[in-house]
């Protein structure tokens, strides 16, 4: 636990030095799995036997993940695409440890000359190598993730190094109940695109809670998001609407609007330990993916986990925004039985 500290306070101090600006390696932010991109596309504190939720806060590991492998497809629109795999098992001084690679595919693309002259077909990809660490410590779980990420644009290089470090409080082990805290994304890019032209990276503290009340088929998951800037709200300069003396208005900052772009909330009915459906809900996707007065269902997510013996499918359906959607395939297996 000592070990731990002061990797906390580094990242601690990381969010306070990183806000605002346009980030690279957009991709860290991704849900990499079914599960996570139907609770709203994140979560400090929803655990599962997936091991892949270890992407979403590293304090998320538990004996269920003991042993457990998983495997995560993602369609996003056009050609990108996403794979993931990931493997979690426990020790008995060192905590449990979770390995993940994640891939993105962007697609290909046509480079021409300035004259409109068809050069080339390049590639753009991504990779992301992930290894946490977790601390159970009574009803506290401490979590460390370090991410080596690595970005190609035309044969452009990138590489970045980040950190997430999480804590998850679970009262009583009886209770269906835990609250989570975590820093994602905490670091810097080693090598830019351009030289001397580092870009930050995108920096999210989030805060959530996870509850399923006493005697009901139904557990909540609420998490507040980018915590380290309240400023989120995109205004179009281009807006404007008329008002009832027909004056031109433009677009104004909405408290209201603001402080829901920081929630997602996220349910799950279960119907048994081997079957439950999910649907999740991210308003800041929602605002900034929607089409001029189209909303086309942006932000909301629905989905399904499926278990039979030691196997669990998820699959999750995410609306982006009228023009297309996202589909997650996520299967996991547990080898042998967890760790109590």
């Amino acid at each position: 636990m000592k070990q731990l500290l002061p990797f906390f306070l580094l990242l601690s101090f990381a969010a306070q030095a990183q806000i605002g600006g346009r980030a690279a390696f957009q991709s860290l932010s991704l849900p990499p799995s079914a599960q996570l991109a139907g609770l709203g596309g994140m979560t400090a504190s929803a655990r599962s036997a997936d091991p892949t939720q270890f992407f979403a806060s590293p304090a998320l590991l538990y004996n269920a993940n003991d042993n457990a492998a998983a495997a995560s497809y993602v369609a996003y629109v056009a050609d990108i695409k996403q794979s993931t795999l990931a493997y979690a098992f426990n020790t008995e001084k060192r905590g449990r440890f979770g390995l993940g690679l994640s891939y993105f595919n962007y697609g290909s693309f046509d480079s021409y000359d300035a004259a409109g002259n068809l050069l080339s077909t390049f590639a753009v990809n991504e990779y992301v190598l992930a290894a946490a660490d977790s601390y159970t410590k009574g009803k506290f779980t401490f979590g460390l993730t370090a991410k080596l990420a690595v970005s190609s644009i035309a044969g452009v290089r990138a590489l970045a190094l980040a950190g997430d470090a999480g804590v998850l409080y679970k009262p009583r082990a009886d209770q269906d109940f835990t609250v989570g805290l975590v820093v994602k994304n905490a670091g810097g890019m080693l090598v830019p695109y351009i030289a001397r032209a580092r870009e930050p990276l995108p920096l999210d503290v989030q805060l959530g809670t996870t509850i399923k009340p006493e005697h009901m088929p139904l557990r909540f998951t609420f998490t507040a998001h980018h915590l380290q800037q309240w400023n989120i709200q995109y205004l179009d300069p281009n807006a404007t609407s008329t008002n009832p003396a027909g004056d031109t208005v433009r677009a104004s900052k909405n408290f209201a609007d603001n402080l829901a772009r920081h929630l997602t909330v996220g349910a799950e009915l279960l119907l048994g330990k081997g079957l439950s459906l999910r649907a999740g809900y991210n308003h800041l996707q929602a605002r900034e993916l929607r089409l001029d007065n189209v909303g086309g269902g942006a932000g909301f997510s629905f989905g399904a986990m499926v278990r039979i013996s030691q196997f669990q499918l998820d699959y999750t359906y995410a609306t982006l925004q009228a023009a297309g959607s996202s589909n997650y395939i996520t299967l996991s297996h547990r080898f042998g039985a967890a760790t109590p």
